[in-house]
């Protein structure tokens, strides 16, 4: 005991040791001109340290750890820039204007801020002018303009998402969402309109490693922006055709200086529609929602932070499914529908979450738990058939009992700290959730209903309340052989549980209900390690190539209850695995003036789940079917020749095949081997031209012409590789100002107005692209 109490002690002295020996850290930043810059954000990476710039460009740090530390500098209208520092107690920077120089980027996608050249992956990282300038203003708006990666969906809001050939097909995703830390743990749960966003990172190949269950084909990780020791603010206003409207406001403030912060975002969206219901003549897919996104933080001390985030999102669509009955249809009747079942779908979501940050002198603690819901119902019955006829319709509007997925999430990390100056870097952590997902929902089958072998006026209703919870353990490390060549390695292990409660009756006016499967419940446990190694060598600091080995796995599940008797109600599926492999090479050119990134991939997938639409009950079954392989290329290129000029550039392309895949269709088993990944276009490919003339250089006032050309190449709907969207183009501009206070632009999308299949079911209802939009967007900022 005694042995124990003294070793504490000896921690706890070199401990204070340590922080006795942090220093006071001051410096200025300035222009190409040498005056100084206002409002530069100082950060020190890895930690809680931040500062803004005075008048003069002055900053002071206080409590700064000694030892080899990365600082980062930037500001409105200028290039980052990163700047590593040892022991040094004074600091010079200079910045040069955003429009002549490439930004040093800085990204977390290994779960710690560093350099984007020096991570051993397929990175696309998207500062927030960015996002701003491609207009990303929903996680599906991210298809083409990241290479190999598609996204869409049918009108509800679910994003279908596919990064080289791995794509989400069911209710658990294949790339998963992070928004600020917090996993958006399913379909049903994470928010997919984006504002106010600081940065984006789509990292591409198998992330189960540090991220674990549904990363197997990547990563999006959102980071919105956060309150600083300066007032700042914003209001943004955007018009177009169809009665698109968004509306948008924002601030962020100091509520106790060097102490405590506040920050405050929202926006509220609606539209018109695009589409028009013939049935009766009315516009089908009108909108309204608001999000809101909150923060406070408690600064406690340079060391430690506590952060309450709060998001919410609620939607009404009238109209949630604007689908034509077939692929045919929706291309000779372009925006127009014949359906007889209209209602307004209602979705509530809600995620918070609560992170605590220690940044120490001996390791980097953090721990975030988080939680989020959604309650989505239709109003009235949604038709099931999209078709005039009364067949069937889908009714789910049970009450608040039912239809409200829940998920617990919980996270604790610990680090290598942010001077350490040992060959060795470290990350590991613990993490768990809890997710309850009761879901109850009738088939009403109506005057027509015998089109489908059924009794009019009579309702098919099926209950799976699902419920799950899992548990991993990660860690990673990174070990300098030399000082040109690193080693990673890393590890994870899930192990989930599931249980699925079911039944099932049959409704008819009159009598009572008749049960068509009594109460019944299935269980499964699943387990997955996913490990990581990869091998890189800088040639220089700005030239770097690299080959990683890694394994994903997507978790498994139980079968609900349907109508389809081909389909085991209860019956586990396991879990879908793969193995990549990827080679890539990382440069920056010409005093960041260019970048060149390109990575080569194979990747082979174990047990496909196979996920099957069952109608007329609306609900996805899924199966372990077959085996797939993906290989392919991603190439992209930014550059900044000269003053205004802005080039970006990227190239994709997946050959993604199943090398076995059999399934029960039309009665009778079908082998087809040698198909195409659904939703995987062959290719994609995008350039996208700026040039902005400085006018007034204090007010950071210039004018600005923009092109973007995007292609996606062919792609499949259906595993029977039946339903096709041969290769198109898409053509966008926009023209305006931007200064340092607003922006104000004119834009235009799909300008040749291509109509195109955008999202199809394996049955054909299709739903298309939009059409040519005009618009004007005008934000303001204090």
């Amino acid at each position: 005991m005694k042995r124990t109490l003294l070793l504490v002690s000896l921690f706890l002295l070199t401990c204070f040791a340590a922080d006795a020996q942090r220093n006071k850290l001051s410096g200025t930043v300035k222009d190409a001109d040498n005056s100084g810059i206002a409002r530069v954000t100082v950060q020190v990476l890895n930690t809680n340290l931040s500062t803004s710039t005075d008048a003069q460009g002055r900053f002071e740090l206080n409590d700064v750890p000694s030892g080899k530390l990365s600082l980062k500098f930037s500001a409105i209208g200028y290039a980052s820039v990163v700047k590593t520092i040892l022991n040094e107690q004074t600091v010079a920077v200079v910045l040069t204007e955003s429009n002549s120089k490439l930004d040093e980027v800085t990204v977390t996608a290994q779960k710690t801020e560093e350099d984007l050249k020096n991570i051993p992956a397929s990175v696309t990282a998207f500062s927030a002018s960015d996002v701003s300038d491609f207009r990303i203003l929903n996680t599906k708006d991210l298809t083409t303009i990241v290479p190999n990666l598609y996204s869409s969906n049918p009108g509800d809001g679910r994003n279908v998402t596919s990064i080289r050939g791995i794509g989400t097909t069911s209710y658990d995703p294949a790339v998963a969402t992070y928004i600020d830390g917090v996993n958006q743990f399913g379909l049903d749960t994470y928010i997919a309109s984006l504002f106010d966003v600081e940065r984006i990172e789509v990292l591409r190949g198998p992330q189960g490693t540090l991220y674990g269950r549904n990363a197997m084909g990547g990563v999006i990780n959102i980071i919105t922006k956060k309150p600083t020791n300066y007032t700042t603010g914003f209001a943004g206003i955007d018009i177009a055709d169809y009665g698109q409207q968004r509306y948008s406001l924002g601030i962020r403030t100091p509520l106790v200086k060097d102490k405590l912060f506040f920050g405050a975002a929202g926006l509220l969206n609606r539209q018109d529609g695009f589409y028009t219901n013939t049935f009766n003549n009315t516009k089908f897919d009108k909108l309204h929602g608001f999000l809101g996104n909150y923060y406070l933080k408690f600064l406690a001390s340079s060391k430690f932070d506590l952060t309450l985030n709060v998001k919410h999102n609620e939607n009404r669509n009238n109209g949630t499914f604007p689908l034509a009955g077939s692929v045919e249809e929706a291309l000779n009747n372009p925006f127009q529908l014949n359906q007889n079942s209209t209602t307004e779908m209602v979705d509530n979501l809600f995620n918070a979450s609560l992170s605590a940050n220690y940044a120490g002198d001996h390791f980097n603690f953090s721990s975030q738990t988080a939680y989020q819901s959604n309650y989505r119902y239709y109003r009235q019955p949604i038709d099931g058939d999209f078709s005039p006829a009364d067949i069937v319709s889908i009714v789910n509007n049970y009450g608040k009992d039912w239809n409200k997925v829940q998920v617990y999430t919980q996270e604790f990390k610990f680090s290598s700290p942010a001077n350490n100056q040992s060959r060795f870097n470290w990350v590991a952590g613990l993490y768990g959730f809890y997710q309850n997902n009761p879901v109850k929902q009738g088939s009403f089958f109506g005057a027509d209903g015998a089109f489908y072998g059924a009794e009019p006026n009579t309702t098919a209703v099926t209950i799976n309340s699902g419920k799950g919870l899992g548990v991993a353990a990660f860690g990673q490390v990174s070990y300098h052989i030399t000082d040109k060549l690193t080693a990673n390695a890393g590890l994870r292990y899930d192990y989930e549980r599931k249980k699925l409660l079911s039944s099932g009756q049959y409704l008819i006016e009159g009598i009572d209900p008749i049960v068509t499967q009594s109460d019944t419940s299935a269980k499964a446990n699943f387990n997955a390690v996913s490990p990581k190694a990869s091998l890189a060598y800088a040639f220089t600091a700005n030239n770097n190539v690299y080959a990683s080995y890694s394994k994903g796995f997507r978790a498994g599940g139980i079968t609900q209850l349907a109508s389809d008797p081909t389909a085991k109600p209860l019956d586990a599926y396991k879990p879908e695995y793969s193995n990549n492999i990827e080679i890539g090479f990382k440069n920056t050119f010409f005093d960041q003036h260019l970048s060149l990134n390109v990575a080569a991939f194979y990747i082979s997938v174990n047990d496909a789940q196979i996920p099957v639409l069952i109608l007329p009950d609306a609900l996805t079954t899924t199966r372990n079917a077959g085996k797939l392989t993906s290989k392919g290329v991603d190439v992209e290129l930014s550059a900044k020749p000269f003053k205004g000029l802005s080039i970006d550039y990227n190239f994709g392309y997946t050959d993604a095949e199943y090398k076995s895949l059999t399934l029960f269709k039309d009665g009778e088993m079908v082998d087809l081997a040698g198909n195409k990944q659904i939703y995987t276009p062959e290719m994609t490919s995008m350039l996208a031209l700026q040039y902005a003339y400085q006018i007034d250089k204090p007010a950071q006032l210039s004018v600005i012409a923009r092109g973007e050309w995007l292609f996606t190449g062919d792609q499949f709907y259906d595993l029977a590789n039946q339903i096709q969207q041969k290769g198109y183009h898409i053509y966008n501009a926009k023209i305006g100002f931007s200064a340092r206070k607003f922006d104000l632009f004119f834009w235009g999308r799909n300008l040749a107005n291509k109509t195109y299949i955008d999202y199809a079911y394996d049955f054909g209802a299709a739903h298309l692209g939009n059409p040519k939009m005009y618009g004007i967007s005008l934000v303001g900022r204090f």
